[in-house]
């Protein structure tokens, strides 16, 4: 089969819900049902939840999991160039022919009733999951947890709530306590569960659903630490310290990940060396990631190219953070974001280490702020702003000024995965 085929049905799947986001279980279940419930024939599952880092927490716990050479199923969202990188089947993405499989399945099964693009596409992930063997399934929440549509695992192995702050109010809540409430809908009864470092407004709401359910916490802070000592990662819990090499994901949030990494792979009783691998083989596209083959690379000639997808406020702090580790030098920033993003809040922490913002508009992205608007954000955050009509057009305006400049493409990973496109 072509790669056209999968697009194909993707594209139909579009059509079967008005709602983009449409937080509830009932379509989830239906579609199971109708598929024989394979949400019950998954190797054990290791479902992850949490505002920012669910990623690249994933990615570790993978890496550490390979590396004891067990196999392994990943299920992520969004995917960036292309949709067979949210299904990894035993470590490897899914194929083309099992992708399209498993949508025409799905969409057979689902006949004409209404049902969500995400609800439908984890189905069939689940449906794949359960075809092959594997030794663990890694399940990354799409948004928040309670609801959503991975939350239909009985009695998964572990849980995995990292770090929760504002984002997605419009879906989840207010207030920091109401969205943790949904993120702790993860939580099941007599199942562990591994809590990063949490605000205490949100640790207090995670720590009462865990007691309800009389789920074993073991919390950042209380039952493990974590911290960077002499350019190495230090891990402790009630079992002894280890002394690591720091994370290949690059930046201080990255130690946070890494220690709620390390704390899942000590749950499943794995050694030392599981965990050394776990911070020294962990990729993850489009998290602080340099750029060094393609043709915007090629644009950039002498400057060094970049390429980040945080989008909120969190996001924006952990990456200026990042930034200031790196080697000093004169930093750019191609910004394109969502209208649904809190777009100051991600832009102030870089205006301590960026030196100019050029705005984009995203392309082929119906959400996406103008690239005036983004600008005019900016300089409302404290950056000099300016815009362009495409990431490359940006990149040569910037060459023109700094041709040694550090260029970073940030602020959505809907851009990550355009230029990770564009880029081949």
């Amino acid at each position: 089969m072509s790669a056209r085929h999968s697009d194909i049905i993707l594209q139909r799947m579009m059509r079967f819900h008005p709602k983009i986001i449409d937080l509830t279980l009932d379509r989830m279940w239906r579609i199971l049902a109708a598929l024989d419930h394979p949400e019950r024939r998954l190797p054990p599952v290791i479902h992850i939840a949490g505002t920012n880092g669910k990623g690249s927490t994933q990615a570790m716990i993978r890496a550490g999991l390979e590396a004891a050479g067990k196999q392994v199923h990943a299920y992520t969202s969004p995917h960036l160039a292309r949709f067979h990188e949210r299904i990894r089947l035993a470590g490897e993405l899914i194929s083309e022919p099992s992708l399209s499989a498993v949508l025409d399945e799905c969409l057979a099964a689902n006949g004409e009733t209404e049902i969500t693009y995400f609800e439908i596409t984890t189905a069939a992930a689940l449906l794949a999951f359960s075809r092959e063997a594997a030794d663990y399934t890694l399940l990354e929440v799409g948004l928040g947890g309670r609801l959503d549509a991975t939350n239909v695992i009985a009695q998964p192995a572990l849980t995995v709530i990292t770090p929760v702050s504002i984002d997605h109010q419009q879906f989840l809540g207010e207030t920091l306590g109401e969205i943790a409430f949904e993120k702790a809908g993860i939580l099941k009864r007599g199942v562990p569960a591994v809590i990063g470092p949490q605000h205490e407004d949100a640790m207090d709401v995670i720590e009462a659903q865990a007691e309800k359910l009389g789920a074993p916490i073991f919390a950042h802070g209380q039952h493990w630490h974590v911290w960077e000592e002499r350019d190495r990662l230090i891990y402790q819990d009630e079992t002894g310290l280890l002394d690591l090499p720091m994370p290949a994901l690059i930046g201080a949030h990255q130690v946070q990940n890494a220690g709620a990494a390390i704390a899942a792979l000590r749950q499943l009783s794995l050694g030392e060396d599981v965990c050394i691998a776990a911070m020294t083989d962990a990729r993850w596209p489009a998290r602080l990631q340099r750029l060094r083959h393609g043709p915007l690379v090629e644009v950039a000639q002498t400057a060094e190219l970049w390429l980040d997808g945080g989008h909120n406020a969190a996001a924006g702090q952990a990456l200026a953070e990042a930034l200031g580790r790196l080697s000093p030098k004169p930093t750019f920033l191609i910004c394109g974001m969502l209208n649904t993003k809190d777009v100051g809040g991600y832009l102030r922490p870089l205006g301590s280490v960026a030196r100019e913002l050029v705005a984009v508009s995203i392309p082929d992205e119906a959400a996406t702020l103008s690239a005036e608007e983004t600008a005019a954000a900016a300089r409302s955050a404290g950056l000099r702003a300016s815009t362009a009509l495409s990431v490359a057009d940006a990149v040569q305006h910037i060459i023109h000024t700094e041709p040694r400049a550090r260029i970073l493409i940030c602020g959505s990973l809907y851009l990550a995965g355009a230029v990770l496109r564009e880029n081949g």
